[in-house]
């Protein structure tokens, strides 16, 4: 089991920001961070709070403890069946995921500029019996009405899923597409161009290779 202080420097190393960014963040002083990356002190209960969504983590994540079952936080590819101007196309982006327990929390990037249909988003999904993903999602910018729900049909290993969407966007006020997730993007880009072959009907999973 890793410690606090394990986690802190593990995860500000893979966001890549400095002890002074994370503390900027997290509303404290690079000296505290690096008291915490030592473990010389443990942050308060408020402090992990505003630490664990600097890092886009869990509280349970950042206290060390390995989720039970499977774990699926991390750095994510997803890929996803869109329209603008009534042309379909595939977006394909980074996604971070967080883990407590059976729930996730999702921070997507923009495929694309704002302008060209594309949006950072937010979301929740609730793990089910290890093998389906459920939840909605939320364009982050006040501006965008986009938001929706999502389902996933997530694979035994944990390593890639495939689902779809359906919400409001910038094409209407119900639209529907296939999405994909996988740990990196050549995979997502091949999940999710089967599931567009074979608009979505599949009896196993798909081979990729």
């Amino acid at each position: 089991m890793s410690t606090t202080a394990d986690v802190i420097r593990r995860r500000r190393g893979q966001l890549a920001i400095s002890q002074e960014r994370l503390g900027e963040l997290a509303g404290v002083t690079q000296r505290q961070i690096a008291r915490y990356e030592s473990g010389e002190q443990e942050p308060s209960l408020s402090t992990s709070m505003r630490l664990a969504e600097a890092l886009a983590i869990s509280l349970v994540e950042l206290a060390g403890l390995v989720p039970q079952g499977l774990d699926l936080s991390g750095e994510w590819w997803a890929a996803w069946q869109t329209w603008k101007d009534d042309d379909e196309r595939v977006d394909v982006h980074p996604l971070s995921v967080s883990q407590d327990g059976e729930y996730l929390q999702l921070k997507g990037k923009g495929a694309r500029p704002v302008a060209d249909g594309s949006y950072e988003w937010r979301g929740e999904m609730k793990l089910w019996d290890s093998e389906a993903l459920m939840g909605s999602y939320r364009a982050s910018g006040g501006a965008t009405r986009s938001k929706g729900t999502i389902y996933f049909a997530l694979h035994p290993h944990g390593t890639h899923a495939v689902g779809s969407w359906t919400g409001q966007s910038y094409a209407g006020i119900i639209v529907r597409g296939w999405g994909a997730l996988a740990r990196s993007r050549g995979h997502a880009e091949r999940l999710i161009e089967g599931l567009i072959r074979t608009e979505g009907t599949l009896e196993s999973w798909p081979t990729t290779s």
